[in-house]
């Protein structure tokens, strides 16, 4: 797969007949709304005959309001899919999730649908008074893990993601001897489990969503752990790359000194972010999708640039509103750095937050990188 960043005077139709592939081809591969317009800097993803050098396992999250048609674009890339999410409460239950139709769709593709399961509370957020139940009430936890199995056997699961956020940093030792059981009761019942834990690049780092995540015993008890590498920016973050790959490196170093590199999914963003500048704490970003972003660049003439240290592309524009913007997304370069990091480490692959929105152009790289592993 090879990348062809548009110069002034591009046109679509210049690129085209310089590279020889059809116009329509690169239309329908970057998702292009109109063809006649193209940004400065935009990364386009040119279809070639490259073969894959390698495999990899790529898992992939998704709310349940996925579009048939983008499951089935993306089902094929796919070894792992996290259907999100079913809830654990206080009490050991567990809410399930309206995800029967996606885990049809994961096995008609040779994905394996994983039954993920959050602390995500009535309210919508992350709980750590959720968590801290599971972990230091036994019948709780012998509740919780019965309603495990019988889902997992009721749904047809291949296995487990647990995907707990702020848990308080008293309950570390509770987690692990959480996982421990965990890892006893799926494996002697033939069931996987894996976990997604937060981005962090040292043992003792400090802040509430780390304190609580022991990288190496995660690495010794889960047959796979998806490091969240994304939201260094975020919803009420100042603008910057949600994915830079200078800070994805400095978990990474790290990572691999205590969970074996195998077992690690690398956190894949999907997404953008658009921000109000100048930027005020407290203003909320709004999500754009990869494809949309360039779009939105095209429509508005925006030069897109591309940060080489992040390796994220990113542009400003000035909307009806009179209120200028900054928004950072992903494009076929980005992408392309992310992968590299894969071999580079010697990692099992990749996780995507989230398969929701099509990114056709990013699929494509993937494909042209790596075959992805089937387990089903």
């Amino acid at each position: 797969m090879s990348i062809y960043v548009v110069k002034r005077g591009d046109s679509l139709y210049s690129i085209s007949r310089r590279l020889g592939v059809p116009p329509e081809s690169i239309a329908y591969m970057n998702q292009l709304n109109d063809p006649s317009r193209l940004s400065v800097g935009q990364a386009l993803a040119i279809p070639d005959n490259s073969k894959p050098a390698g495999e990899i396992e790529v898992s992939a999250y998704a709310y349940p309001n996925i579009s048939m048609a983008t499951m089935n674009e993306t089902l094929p890339y796919l070894t792992y899919f996290c259907p999100f999410s079913n809830r654990a409460d206080g009490e050991g239950n567990i809410i399930p999730l309206n995800d029967e139709a996606l885990i049809s769709a994961a096995y008609a593709h040779n994905a394996a649908p994983l039954l993920t399961i959050t602390n995500i509370g009535a309210n919508g957020g992350f709980s750590g008074d959720i968590t801290h139940a599971l972990f230091t009430d036994d019948t709780v936890q012998s509740s919780f893990f019965n309603n495990m199995l019988r889902l997992l056997r009721q749904k047809g699961y291949y296995g487990v993601n647990f995907n707990f956020e702020y848990i308080f940093p008293y309950d570390r030792e509770g987690y692990n001897s959480f996982l421990r059981r965990a890892s006893e009761v799926l494996h002697s019942a033939g069931y996987f489990l894996s976990t997604a834990i937060a981005p962090k690049s040292s043992d003792n780092q400090q802040g509430y969503i780390y304190e609580a995540i022991d990288y190496a015993l995660h690495g010794q008890y889960c047959d796979r752990v998806i490091i969240m590498t994304y939201e260094w920016g975020y919803t009420y973050s100042s603008p910057r790359a949600v994915s830079p790959v200078n800070l994805i490196r400095q978990v990474l170093d790290y990572a691999v000194t205590r969970i074996p590199a195998g077992k690690i999914l690398m956190g894949f963003s999907n997404y953008g972010y658009s921000w109000t500048l100048p930027w005020q704490q407290g203003i909320a970003a709004s999500v754009i999708s990869n494809a949309a972003a360039a779009n939105l660049a095209s429509s508005v003439f925006a030069e897109i640039r591309f940060d080489t240290t992040a390796r994220a592309p990113w542009f400003r524009y000035t909307p009806a509103d009179g209120k200028q913007r900054e928004l950072w997304f992903e494009d076929a370069r980005s992408v392309k750095a992310r992968l590299e990091l894969v071999e580079e480490y010697g990692l099992a692959g990749i996780s995507y937050w989230t398969a929701n929105q099509l990114f056709r152009a990013g699929l494509e790289i993937l494909r042209r990188t790596y075959n992805t592993e089937k387990i089903t």
